[in-house]
């Protein structure tokens, strides 16, 4: 289609409201919610201070909750496949932890918070007002789809070298590294983004500089490969794995990559096919986005605006198919929630609302159960 960006604005596709969730801790007391697309479930979660909320969406509709082992300023978590066993990333060392709070396992790491710190294993009360700690950096972790492994950034101390980190697969049982590579890199924080292929993992790590990269792992066995993308920010994966979503820090482009090797394939600049709303010099890519579709990616500009423009872009041909339009209002930028759908904020942040285009048969049920 035409990349003229008059045109693009003009084009107008419809989201169908599927459903809208209650956020289980509100939005004033917990992080931004997580949404957890497995086969078979989509597990809706959030991490206050004191526990980790999860609500299934569709299905039973099963709600659940487990205890912090630290505020959520000292790291994040997730939550298996089976809703079974949720998974800390700390100051010092990721738990892995059930419904009463037990710890399954714990692998010690180095302090994120300062080189100087040699603590592992600390107890909260050691550093919760140690004033080194207010503001740490963070790793995070997520689950493989198929829950067997837990994929983890960390940072590391040894004798003779400065501070490093590191990209381990964790066998989810019992926490042993099962295979590691070093990432390179001095992070402030991460996100990873599950695969449909339970040895792919992808990385985002946040430099709080445009040399922000992605990684893109691939385990065999005890050996993880890595293929690396500088300068760019993961929005999301394909329903079927084989392409990822990028945008950069300076928000100027979206970038295709191939899965199978990390190689990007092709781009689109925001200046080029989209108009810039009054008051901006041009448009710009938010960080966040959805791919719901093979042939379909939902993203976003001016994530900051009372209403937000919404786009659907065919990743095929990078091109702008035209602006999304909601029968409700929306907030942010969308994210993923698993093939066919994508999720926004609700307004006050007390809820998730989930959508897929108009044309779009099903339920959010049926895309569960599928």
């Amino acid at each position: 289609m035409s990349t003229d960006p008059i045109h693009a604005d003009a084009v107008h596709h419809t989201a169908r409201l599927v459903a809208t969730v209650p956020l289980p801790l509100g939005s004033a007391r917990a992080d931004a919610v997580q949404l957890l697309p497995w086969s078979g479930r989509l597990l809706l979660v959030q991490h206050g201070d004191e526990e980790l909320a999860v609500a299934e969406i569709g299905g039973a509709g099963a709600q659940f909750r487990f205890p912090a082992p630290w505020p959520r300023r000292f790291g994040g978590a997730t939550v298996s496949p089976g809703g079974d066993v949720a998974v800390f990333s700390g100051v010092h060392s990721v738990q892995a932890v059930d419904r009463t709070g037990e710890v399954l396992w714990e692998l010690p790491h180095g302090c994120w918070a300062t080189a100087t710190c040699a603590w592992t294993r600390a107890p909260l009360a050691s550093y919760r007002d140690d004033p080194r700690h207010q503001n740490p950096d963070q790793g995070s972790a997520a689950f493989s789809v198929d829950g067997k492994t837990v994929w983890v950034h960390v940072r590391q101390y040894a004798e003779g070298r400065r501070p490093y980190e590191e990209w381990l697969v964790l066998d989810a049982a019992d926490g042993e590294v099962l295979c590691r590579a070093e990432t390179m890199t001095v992070g402030a924080g991460s996100v990873h983004f599950p695969h449909p292929d339970p040895a792919c993992m992808g990385l985002s790590i946040a430099q709080g500089d445009d040399d922000a990269p992605v990684l893109w792992g691939r385990r065999d066995g005890r050996a993880l490969a890595v293929a690396r993308a500088e300068g760019e920010i993961l929005q999301s994966v394909s329903p079927s794995g084989r392409h990822f979503l990028c945008t950069d820090p300076g928000q100027w482009a979206l970038y295709l990559h191939d899965a199978a090797d990390g190689e990007q394939l092709r781009r689109v600049d925001a200046r080029a096919v989209l108009p810039p709303v009054p008051g901006d010099d041009m448009a710009r890519w938010d960080y966040e986005g959805a791919y719901p579709y093979e042939d379909g990616a939902v993203v976003s500009t001016e994530e900051y605006a009372e209403v937000p423009r919404h786009w659907l872009v065919d990743p095929r041909s990078m091109s702008v198919r035209g602006r999304i339009a909601y029968p409700v209002p929306v907030a942010g930028s969308p994210r993923s929630a698993g093939p066919g759908m994508w999720c926004t904020v609700a307004g006050q942040d007390a809820a998730v609302h989930l959508w897929r285009l108009a044309d779009e048969a099903g339920e959010v049920g049926e895309e569960i159960r599928s």
